[in-house]
């Protein structure tokens, strides 16, 4: 894919140092984007690259196909949600053993 910017420069991963949430959550500042509206994130956002692995790089747009919900009130409503997307499209890289 052609990405507006470098997946691993300071705009993206920053050199593969930040990875899923860390990127994209550097894209909100907390006391000026909530309430959250999914739709503006992913038309301002969704063709940005966020590298799941060391080898996967999805866009945005990508992992918001399975976000469950249109607005977010907070940084913690909004975190979880995306959590559970990553989990559910199974781009989260951890695997926790149930006994």
């Amino acid at each position: 894919m052609d990405w507006p910017h470098d997946p691993d420069g300071e705009k993206g991963s920053e050199g593969r140092r930040k990875y899923g949430h860390a990127v994209i959550a550097k894209k909100i500042d907390e006391e000026a984007d909530f309430p959250l509206s999914a739709e503006e994130f992913v038309a301002e956002y969704g063709d940005h690259p966020v590298r799941i692995d060391y080898e996967t790089v999805v866009s945005v747009a990508d992992i918001f196909e399975h976000v469950d919900g249109s607005e977010f009130e907070d940084f913690p409503e909004f975190h979880k949600a995306l959590g559970r997307a990553l989990r559910s499209a199974d781009y989260w890289p951890y695997r926790l053993e149930h006994a």
